[in-house]
């Protein structure tokens, strides 16, 4: 699984890397199932986080959030990329 982590508009801090890094262990259980994780973090009047997740077989996932600050936005972009992720696991696993 490769992690690209982009920056629009402003620069992402080690400490906010670290913290999206700590968070993206609660998805360590699919990381056989994903190739690639793209997070583009765009700083406007509110930053505006991006993730697209390109699984195994093909699929492609995409989860926006914004949030005023950086790390609570981090929180909930994870937190609907975990939804995404599982829910994408079981439709895999009903088909076999």
């Amino acid at each position: 699984m490769t992690v690209d982590v982009r920056s629009v508009h402003f620069s992402l801090g080690d400490k906010s890397r670290e913290y999206l890094d700590q968070k993206l262990e609660r998805i360590g259980y699919a990381k056989d199932m994903i190739v690639d994780l793209i997070f583009v973090f765009t700083r406007e009047k509110d930053f505006k986080l991006e993730a697209t997740v390109n699984f195994r077989w093909g699929t492609q996932a995409h989860v926006e959030e914004r949030d005023y600050d950086v790390n609570p936005g981090i929180d909930k972009l994870v937190d609907r990329l975990e939804q995404k992720i599982a829910k994408e696991k079981e439709k895999v696993q009903e088909k076999k």
